[in-house]
Formats: C-alpha cells, structure tokens, sequence
C-alpha cells in the first residue's frame, strides 16, 4: 500500500542521479505517447529497501525509442512526499513531483504523477526516475539503462560471411567467421574474433556504455600513425544472456567505417551515430 507523507516529515535527501526529460511532445502528437499493460514482475530498491514490486507495470512510450515503467500507487512501497513542484507535459498534463523515502534513504523528486493527465491510463499511476533507484529487476534478473522493449528483438547468429573492415584505407579486420547481431532499428552489427582484428592498431579508451539486452561495452580507438579515430570499436566481455553469443568479439561502427561484406563495399548506414 502507498503511503503519503506531508512536506513537513521530509527527512534528508539521497541525489535523484541523473534527470530525464518528462516529455516534449506537442498537445498534436499526443496520441503517440502509447500506453500498455505489462505482464512481468517489476521491482526497484532503493538502499537496499524495496520501493516498488509489480506484477503490473504499465509500458509508456513517452518517447518512441523505448518504454519507461508507470506504476500502481498501490505496489509503491516506499512514502511519496510531495515537493510541491510541478513539470509540464504537453501530452501528459501537469505532473507533481515527490520525493521517494525509504527508512535509509531518499531519492529527490525521484516520483512523478499526473492525476489530472488527458491520458486517463496515467492517472493512478507513479512514475519512478530510473536513475534514482539502486536496483531494477524483470522477474529475477537485473535490468540496466532503461525497460527493456517488448517490440525489441536481438538476434545474434553465427554466420560463415566474409567481413572486412578497412579504416582510413587501411585493413583493420579480415573474418570468415562473424556473429551477426541483428536489433530491431539498428543495423547488423558484425562481431568479429578479435584475433581477426590488427590488435596493434587498437587502443583502449575509457569509454563505457550499457545497454539493456546486451549489457555493458568497454571501447577502443583505432590508431594509425598521428590519425586517430576516436572509440569506434566495441564489445562485450560478459554479455546478458540474450546475447552472450557476442561474448569476447568486438564490432566496429559501420557508420565510421568501410566495411566489405563477401566482398562488396556496404553503404555506411544513417544513424544517430553518425
């Protein structure tokens, strides 16, 4: 059961991390902020103590690349107290802020609710900021970045193509043996053994990121003599099982360079990488 609390029993605060938009949307493209009942068990701690657990999470695209998490205020365990500050949304109205108590900690502004939202779905519901809370799980397993994409497929295939990769004219990669990854809206990524990668030409960056169904990625620059080309191969050491087939391989961003498949020049691909 969701408990309320007054302003005037606010204990300390815990930093909410790293903010993200509410919505930017015009009152015209309301109707693609799209909302859905989901099936899977959801869980988030904070410091340890279980501020959420569902079994029906709702899915909303409040963007169109991917879903966030909306909850019944009644599978909110942690209190709710109200900051008294509001975030606009022209689609989803005007949304009030909370701060997320558990008995060690709190999550600042970290709940958002829209009890007067034009989409009616929402109005019961508690939006929790991802990056508030310590721990997210689907069922049993641990959930990074964002909700994982009910509409999202990852392939990952072995395949017997011919894959070359050349940077700046020179041969970096020469493999008979990929593992293809196919994502919904992204471009096959090829995998590569990274003993068919010229290792001498690689250096390690600092650069890390994750990514929901595959996990996290560490990077590396290509370097030939002065020129370098800044973090445009990946892979994964430990991989989320969906994808452990990737598992030790490294791919490099097609937008950034030539990659030859069986021996034809493919066009680099348009994406927000480049």
């Amino acid at each position: 059961m969701i408990r309320w609390a007054t302003p005037e029993k606010r204990g300390g605060t815990r930093p909410a991390g790293r903010a993200r938009s509410v919505g930017t949307m015009s009152a015209a493209e309301r109707g693609r902020v799209r909302v859905e009942t989901g099936t899977k068990r959801v869980r988030a701690y904070l410091a340890g103590e279980l501020v959420v657990d569902t079994t029906r999470p709702a899915l909303v695209w409040e963007k169109p690349y991917y879903p966030t998490y909306y909850f019944p205020a009644e599978d909110v365990r942690a209190t709710l107290v109200p900051t008294g500050e509001v975030k606009r949304s022209p689609s989803r109205g005007n949304g009030e802020l909370f701060d997320v108590k558990t008995g060690a900690a709190t999550a600042a502004g970290a709940g958002l609710r829209y009890p007067d939202s034009p989409l009616e779905a929402l109005r019961d519901l508690v939006r929790l900021e991802w990056d508030a809370m310590d721990e997210w799980f689907e069922e049993d397993e641990p959930v990074y970045v964002h909700p994982r994409d009910p509409y999202t497929r990852v392939d990952a295939l072995p395949s017997s193509r011919h894959v070359r990769v050349e940077v700046g004219g020179v041969e970096v990669a020469n493999s008979h043996r990929p593992v293809i990854l196919f994502e919904t809206g992204l471009p096959a990524r090829y995998y590569l053994p990274m003993t068919d990668v010229r290792l001498d030409l690689l250096r390690p960056t600092d650069l890390r990121t994750s990514c929901p169904y595959k996990g996290t990625a560490e990077y590396w620059s290509v370097v030939l003599g002065d020129e370098v080309h800044e973090n445009v191969v990946w892979g994964y050491r430990t991989p989320l099982p969906e994808s452990r087939q990737v598992a030790g391989l490294v791919a490099f961003y097609n937008e950034k360079v030539d990659t030859y498949v069986d021996g034809v020049l493919e066009q680099r691909p348009r994406t927000h990488v480049g």
